[in-house]
């Protein structure tokens, strides 16, 4: 078996919730990290925790929902001579149940760019580099929401939906050369952006994953142990799995 590179990885949405929560169990098992998000404060904060792990940390301030943010990203790993290899494309818009009648179609729009256009663009951009070192890993952050729409739930679910096709496709498209895509679904996560559009009552759920979970998964998705795991969609419920309401 040849032996795997040094490991690089990129996390969007890295600022808090899931990605921050990726972002830290990466460094602490020896990956370094390149953190995304638009709150360049939090970036700055995370990328000193990082480094606490004795890690190399990057951070980029830049918005995926537009294309010179994902430009601005590229740029800054080419410049840098970060040769990425990992890629986690966490960035999401939560959205508060509304219905489409009443949704307006730029916040729309909005949604579907950070959270489907974005992970397309920068995947598109940082796969050369994957395909020039014969090896990488891709993950995408679906959602549960992406198996099925819902009232008030359509630009959320959709983007949720598309990640799941997209993985799948890139996934058929890739392996041969080296690169593993794969997609987590969570279920509910207890996160700010969770909290910020269903309330503060979703602190006191019993069916709240926390983000570590989902951040383990996916070390292990990127590790040498899931050499054999591409294409794949996995459901990560934890206790809001509905087997559990008997």
């Amino acid at each position: 078996m040849s032996k795997e590179p040094l490991k690089i990885a990129l996390v969007t949405g890295a600022s808090r919730g899931i990605g921050r929560a990726i972002a830290v169990d990466f460094a602490k098992n020896g990956i370094i990290v390149v953190a995304t998000s638009r709150n360049e404060k939090r970036l700055i904060e995370l990328k000193e925790e990082l480094e606490t792990y004795a890690v190399d940390a990057h951070y980029i301030a830049a918005d995926i929902g537009i294309a010179d943010g994902t430009e601005r990203i590229y740029e800054y790993i080419s410049r840098s001579g970060l040769g990425v290899n990992l890629l986690v494309n966490n960035a999401a818009i939560i959205h508060p149940r509304v219905s489409l009648a009443d949704f307006e179609m730029s916040e729309w729009e909005e949604v579907v760019n950070v959270n489907l256009l974005g992970a397309v663009r920068l995947t598109k951009l940082l796969l050369p580099e994957m395909i020039a070192q014969g090896y990488g890993k891709i993950i995408n952050i679906s959602s549960i929401g992406g198996r099925k729409g819902a009232s008030g739930r359509s630009a959320y679910r959709v983007t949720k939906a598309g990640l799941i096709s997209f993985t799948e496709s890139l996934a058929a498209e890739v392996k041969r050369a080296g690169i593993d895509v794969n997609c987590i679904c969570p279920g509910s996560v207890l996160t700010e952006g969770y909290v910020e559009a269903f309330g503060e009552q979703s602190k006191v759920s019993g069916k709240m994953m926390d983000p570590s979970e989902i951040a383990e998964l996916c070390t292990f998705l990127v590790g040498s142990s899931a050499s054999a795991v591409t294409g794949a969609v996995i459901d990560a419920f934890g206790p809001s799995n509905p087997l559990f309401d008997s």
